[in-house]
């Protein structure tokens, strides 16, 4: 199910504990998907449909860094990149430091 990780960074809790962060892309919508599988659906519930790449993109903060699945996502899903930076930032208090990645791993690919 996951493309994998697309961009890492880190943030400091209460301004001086460095915490991981990271944005991963899922095929599909996450939520829709554990709520399918829990049966909590609305009848005319959909998924969210996939951005651009052929993907949602999620923020993680508690399991940042780790590639097992299932894996558990920290906010909705995101069409862009950008989109879910900004979500994530939204999260915390201090500036979150994004690492430099290549274009591919963006991507997903």
């Amino acid at each position: 199910m996951t493309r994998g990780i697309v961009q890492v960074g880190t943030w400091k809790y209460d301004g001086s504990v460095e915490r991981p962060v990271d944005i991963i892309a899922l095929e599909v919508d996450w939520w829709y998907e554990l709520a399918r599988v829990e049966g909590q659906l609305d009848s005319d519930e959909r998924p969210m449909p996939l951005g651009p790449q052929g993907c949602l993109y999620y923020a993680r903060f508690k399991h940042a860094g780790t590639a097992i699945e299932p894996t558990f996502v920290d906010t909705p899903g995101f069409q862009t990149l950008e989109e879910a930076k900004s979500a994530a930032q939204r999260k915390v208090d201090s500036l979150i430091q994004w690492k430099e990645q290549s274009k591919s791993s963006v991507e997903g690919s």
